[in-house]
């Protein structure tokens, strides 16, 4: 059984959760762990993208990010599990594939989208850090 699982969510689309938080629970149940819960906040992307922005944005919405992501740990996460919420910054699924390099996870659980036609097989987020993770990934249909 895995003994640390990043789980990333997008705290804005309850299907990257609901189900694979139920297989966590159900995973750490069995053998104990810790749970590592991540969401990302896109950086600008281009910088004269942020000159649009006021001095100081990016970290106050990582502040009320990191807020929100704590208050989703607090409804969300039953007392009897060990968790540990982290706030990223940058491009979505590099910044996954870092964190469960750094914390040093056993196992990468996470919810795709039913696939479109664009997508072919996951979303492009779940897609990249499944080709790429050094950890096995666990990918929760919605």
């Amino acid at each position: 059984m895995p003994k640390k699982i990043l789980m990333p969510i997008d705290l804005n689309a309850p299907t990257s959760w609901i189900k694979p938080m139920a297989e966590a629970q159900n995973l750490l149940a069995q053998g104990g762990g810790e749970l590592h819960v991540v969401s990302v906040l896109p950086d600008f992307g281009m910088s004269m993208v942020g000159a649009f922005f006021q001095s100081g944005f990016e970290q106050s919405a990582l502040k009320a990010f990191g807020e929100a992501l704590r208050n989703w740990v607090r409804d969300n996460v039953p007392n009897a599990i060990e968790v540990h919420p982290h706030v990223l910054h940058g491009n979505i699924y590099d910044e996954i594939l870092r964190a469960a390099d750094k914390l040093d996870v056993d196992l990468i659980i996470m919810g795709a989208h039913r696939p479109e036609a664009k997508d072919y097989l996951l979303g492009p987020n779940a897609a990249r850090v499944v080709r790429h993770a050094r950890q096995s990934v666990y990918v929760v249909r919605d």
